[in-house]
């Protein structure tokens, strides 16, 4: 018997387009769990919290306090892509767009910007140039994940991109004693990237331009969050394995809700049914779980849902998504 648990950004559905949502969702073995679990538990952050609740709740510290700093695991990362660094203060950084709004600047999602590995490596060589004569180290994880060392600026205050993306980034930009040398640092960067060939070329072929960087997650350890997160394709994949609490990490989601095109979040959530909810509950109803826990949130909230085989036996509980469209707030 086994405790599993699904992580699923960005599963909350956003508040105005419940019902239309509602209407178009195919998804019985998601409204079977839901309903069987009743009424989650539910906990709401601030509107200006520098990461999106599941961000926090992953590195452990959920609900932040006040004003919380981004989560610090840029060392966690750093494992995931083999480095394994023993000192020094690291922060992820991030290759971006910045939209020019009519009076403001908006951080657009960095999945859209469909950069390549080849790209990526050649803007990563500029920025890399730049942190060196400035006494900094960067170093390359992948096209979207990069990480700078510099031990004076354990003082900043960031924010995730996703918590960032599609808001004024003015109250989002790192903050603290160092700020000004970052956004020099930041500035260097965004011109010598401006004229280069590859942003000539993304535009010609109508790809957004590289045009700036993010800070965040500064570190200067690893983050002991007790946690072992998969990421596998689907529930399948899972039958084999023997850890007594397994817990996975659903991202389909993110990019549609970030963006707001909810006719690919109904296409994920039709795919995450198939793969992930239908084989739940079939092993919930075959007792091969003990327990299925469903943490969802949007970017303020997380809702847990935990379901058990005796849940399941309550046969005159009808199948219904009102407890995960219920969560919604203005």
């Amino acid at each position: 018997m086994k405790n599993f648990e699904l992580i699923l950004p960005f599963g909350i559905p956003p508040a105005g387009l419940e019902k239309d949502l509602l209407r178009q969702l195919q998804t019985p073995a998601l409204a079977r769990l839901i309903a069987a679990a009743g009424k989650p538990q539910v906990q709401i952050i601030d509107d200006f919290a520098r990461a999106s609740a599941h961000e926090y709740w992953l590195a452990g510290q959920f609900p932040p306090e006040s004003r919380a700093n981004s989560p610090s695991d840029t060392w966690n990362k750093m494992r995931e892509y083999g480095m394994a660094p023993k000192t020094g203060y690291w922060f992820t950084m991030q290759a971006v767009h910045i939209h020019i709004a009519r009076d403001h600047l908006v951080l657009t999602d960095q999945r859209r910007l469909e950069l390549d590995d080849a790209e990526a490596r050649t803007l990563f060589s500029i920025a890399q140039s730049t942190c060196t004569e400035l006494g900094m180290e960067l170093r390359y994880g992948d096209a979207y994940t990069w990480f700078l060392r510099n031990d004076d600026w354990a003082d900043l205050s960031t924010a995730t991109a996703d918590a960032a993306c599609g808001h004024n980034i003015d109250i989002w930009m790192p903050q603290g004693q160092h700020e000004r040398a970052w956004r020099k640092l930041q500035n260097e960067i965004q011109m010598l990237w401006f004229a280069h060939d590859i942003n000539e070329e993304r535009a010609m072929r109508g790809a957004k331009p590289v045009n700036s960087v993010w800070l965040s997650g500064g570190a200067g350890g690893y983050l002991d969050t007790q946690l072992s997160i998969g990421r596998s394709a689907s529930m399948a994949q899972h039958r084999q394995q023997t850890p007594a609490h397994q817990i996975v990490l659903l991202t389909q989601l993110t990019e549609a809700s970030i963006n707001g095109d909810w006719a690919i979040w109904l296409e994920q959530m039709q795919q995450l049914e198939q793969d992930w909810f239908a084989p739940a509950l079939q092993a919930l109803r075959d007792k091969h779980l003990h327990q299925l826990t469903l943490t969802i949130s949007d970017a303020r909230k997380l809702a847990r849902f935990v379901v058990t085989p005796w849940a399941l036996r309550k046969f005159w509980i009808k199948p219904s998504l009102h407890h995960l469209f219920t969560i919604t707030t203005p």
